[in-house]
């Protein structure tokens, strides 16, 4: 039986309070282009046919903290980004305007914070 939510993942949305800012971000740290762009929504393009990240207008936002506190917005996902060398990509992303978190888990992975406060992962590519 086929289900009736079956069909072609076509991406993620993300709230922030400038969606077109936060896309111009990640548009700079990944090379993706913007691939729409209208009031309160910014598209990234992942590649042509492929998968997008929307960036979507929230009013009143309230970034996450990381790591976790009781009674504050929790991270309700993030993004992982594989790369080669990992202190040249955290100082790129940092040039870009994220930041560095203060609790860093793990000695191959950097968590940083987007410019909206999003946590984020660059992770060193050891394979």
């Amino acid at each position: 039986m086929r289900s009736r939510t079956e069909g072609m993942w076509w991406g993620t949305a993300i709230e922030a309070p400038d969606p077109a800012a936060l896309a111009r971000f990640y548009s700079a740290l990944l090379g993706w282009p913007i691939g729409h762009e209208e009031p309160g929504t910014t598209v990234l393009a992942t590649a042509p046919g492929g998968p997008f990240v929307v960036f979507q207008q929230a009013h009143g936002y309230q970034p996450p903290v990381w790591p976790p506190v009781a009674g504050r917005q929790r991270t309700m996902m993030h993004l992982d980004i594989q790369v080669g060398d990992l202190d040249a990509a955290v100082a790129e992303a940092v040039a870009l305007g994220a930041a560095l978190a203060g609790e860093q888990p793990q000695e191959h992975v950097r968590v940083l914070l987007d410019p909206a406060g999003h946590p984020f992962c660059l992770c060193r590519d050891d394979g």
